[in-house]
């Protein structure tokens, strides 16, 4: 028995010397993800043995998706980005010109950051300067000098589209816009994920959301799996195994969609995570198809401010019975919620070129301003941070978008805004109707006619106040700092309007205060004579358009007029008077994807209502002018699309026009003056 005993210490103490030999921990360790480094970008996991994992890979596959060495050592945000650049914590962004010839792609950059709001044409005023690589250039002039780089400190090296100049550029401390990076160089919260965008992106405005049917309709495909060539493989569910490896074994006659159908029709679409299959992630955007993504291995867009969990679907290409299960049991809520949000993002952030680059510097001023920053409800609830504009507000309740979201309603009062031009006749009998409205808080004057105003003005019941205009016909839609209510009443000094129409109006606009509600409109249509858009101000059941002559809306759009319409477009209004009615609108229905509102207008307002007069003259009028023709097609070039959405909907009081005894009826002067 003893002898036995010492044999088997003995063995165990063999053993145990033999393993300390042959060091076989590490191989217990095989797939242990590697130790991140404190500030470093998280990895993929690191094989340790690579012998022993080139027997389950394809040749190159190690080479390819092996982990590489983060850009930029240690940078971040706090170390390699001077704040203190950035006066009053406003970004202002230099780009650098372009050095000899470049592709389309570049030239869209270039003129997106220099038609931003936070572009300067002086390097020494920027405090972010933007170096736009270009993927024709080749790798012997990927060095430009450039004499403010100071090692890369306050710059962002910008591409769209994978270029060898990344690989070798000295970046030193600069950030890195690129599209689709790995998730072993990108830098969270210091580089910036792009999308990897087509070659033929357009520069703004952009194709809209193809989705027609929120739920899945019978016959349709649940499944569309992701092909290397750039096609889309619709499938079905009954796989016994994994649908997106051409080596499973899978049921017979797939149906195969065209080589140019690009965007599939499906409710879900499988995404490898190569990085060449990031181009399919935006198409699946496009085409309201949930994204399911396989194991990416690439950043996903702006990661850093859009949650994508509330859009896409990350899943484990190893689980492939799983993954398909738990597709098939997706409650069908949840599939609704997934295709809108996967449709506002496409709309809001990815449709054009411009918005990619304004949501990359909008990024950037997030960061600069901290605490000031848009919340998360902003950026990832409609219509997006970029028309929700911080300098405006960062709280959701000051804006007219989210007042459902938040369960809240827009303050009860409204300031009426009479823009007075030529031949500056004071509006004495429009500011007796509006000071009997019932929630009026105060009328604003704005005076914009080269008389001057009279010295004495009519006892109201609200205050009144006379402002200085600059005689130009976008003056009514300046943030005036005295108006201090959400709702406004904008009206011309030749408006005609009674007190109840203005009460009912209001009432209506506190239940949809991101919309425009007026009394007159105009309805826009495509001219297939002429191959261009017109309008018509005749009296028909289809209306497009409001006139801001007589309209309610909220405050929030004059900062986005001011801040958020290209200067072009602003002038283009200042020109042509008629212009501006056009440009309000297309505005507010570009923001709300929505038309606007008409409430019931006395015929007998009209038959007062004075003719149209020259361009300068009163505003007031239903038909539109041959100069309001031109500039309709003008802003629609300018937006990149027609944002106007048309409507058959007139609101009118309860008991509006029957038969009963006007006693019973609250707006009894609707109906007679």
């Amino acid at each position: 028995m003893q002898s036995w005993r010492r044999k088997s210490l003995w063995l165990a103490l063999s053993a145990s010397w033999l393993l300390i030999l042959l060091r076989v921990f590490p191989v217990l360790r095989l797939a242990e993800p590697a130790r991140r480094q404190a500030g470093g970008p998280q990895g993929w996991p690191r094989w340790l043995d690579a012998e022993l994992l080139q027997s389950f890979s394809q040749p190159g596959e190690l080479l390819e998706y092996g982990p590489q060495a983060p850009r930029g050592g240690r940078c971040y945000r706090e170390a390699c980005f001077d704040a203190s650049r950035c006066r009053g914590g406003s970004l202002k962004v230099f780009v650098y010109s372009a050095v000899g010839p470049i592709s389309e792609t570049p030239r869209k950059v270039l003129t997106s950051i220099e038609g931003s709001r936070y572009h300067t044409a002086s390097a020494a005023e920027a405090c972010l300067l933007v170096l736009v690589l270009s993927p024709d250039t080749p790798a012997g002039e990927c060095h430009p000098a450039l004499p403010q780089w100071d090692g890369g400190k306050n710059h962002l090296v910008l591409s769209l589209h994978p270029t060898p100049c990344l690989r070798i550029f000295q970046l030193g401390q600069a950030m890195v816009a690129e599209a689709s990076p790995t998730v072993d160089t990108f830098r969270p919260g210091f580089d910036v994920a792009l999308p990897l965008l087509p070659e033929a992106h357009p520069l703004r405005g952009g194709a809209l959301g193809q989705l027609q049917q929120h739920s899945p309709l019978p016959g349709v495909a649940l499944i569309a799996v992701a092909e290397e060539r750039g096609g889309w493989r619709l499938a079905r569910t009954n796989f016994s195994a994994c649908p997106w490896d051409g080596r499973c074994e899978q049921d017979h006659g797939p149906k195969q969609t065209h080589p140019r159908a690009t965007l599939p029709n499906a409710t879900f679409c499988l995404i490898p995570g190569h990085s060449p299959d990031a181009l399919h992630f935006l198409q699946a955007l496009q085409a309201g198809c949930i994204p399911v993504l396989l194991s990416p291995r690439w950043e996903l867009p702006f990661s850093e401010v859009i949650d994508w969990t509330k859009a896409a679907i990350v899943a484990d290409e190893r689980l492939p019975l799983q993954v398909l299960a738990a597709l098939q049991e997706m409650p069908l809520t949840r599939v609704l919620a997934l295709r809108q949000q996967a449709q506002f993002l496409w709309d809001a952030y990815f449709s054009s070129i411009e918005k990619v680059i304004h949501t990359t510097l909008e990024i950037i001023q997030d960061r600069i301003s901290g605490a000031s920053a848009h919340p998360s409800l902003l950026w990832n609830s409609p219509p997006g941070a970029l028309l929700a504009l911080s300098t405006f507000s960062t709280s959701p309740s000051d804006f007219p978008f989210y007042h459902l979201q938040q369960g809240s309603r827009p303050l009860g009062r409204f300031s009426a805004l009479i823009w007075v031009g030529a031949p500056g006749q004071p509006p004495l009998k429009l500011i007796q109707a509006v000071a009997g409205a019932q929630h009026c808080a105060q009328i604003l004057v704005l005076w914009s006619s080269k008389k001057p105003p009279p010295p004495r003005w009519p006892e109201t019941a609200v205050p009144l106040t006379v402002l200085d205009g600059h005689r130009k016909a976008s003056d009514r839609f300046l943030p005036h700092s005295a108006i201090d209510t959400d709702a406004i009443l904008s009206l011309d000094a030749h408006s005609s309007l009674s007190t109840s129409e203005v009460d009912f109006a209001f009432t209506v606009w506190q239940s949809f205060p991101e919309r425009m509600v007026g009394f007159l409109t105009w309805s826009h249509f495509w001219d297939e004579a002429q191959g261009g858009w017109g309008y018509t101000g005749e009296r028909t059941n289809e209306f497009s358009m409001v006139l801001t002559s007589a309209a309610f809306y909220h405050r929030y759009y004059h900062t986005l007029f001011t801040h958020s319409l290209p200067k072009a477009l602003r002038t283009l209004a200042d020109e042509s008077p008629p212009c501006v009615d056009v440009l309000m609108n297309f505005l507010v229905a570009a923001v709300t994807k929505l038309p606007p509102i008409k409430v019931p207008y006395g015929p007998w307002h009209q038959e007062a209502r004075p003719p149209p007069l020259a361009p300068g003259g009163p505003r007031f009028r239903a038909e539109p002018q041959p100069a309001a023709q031109d500039c309709l097609n003008q802003m629609a070039a300018g937006f990149g699309h027609m944002p106007l959405v048309s409507s058959r909907l007139r609101l009118d009081p309860v008991l509006f026009k029957d038969p009963v005894s006007v006693l019973r009826k609250k707006y009894r002067s609707l109906e007679k003056p």
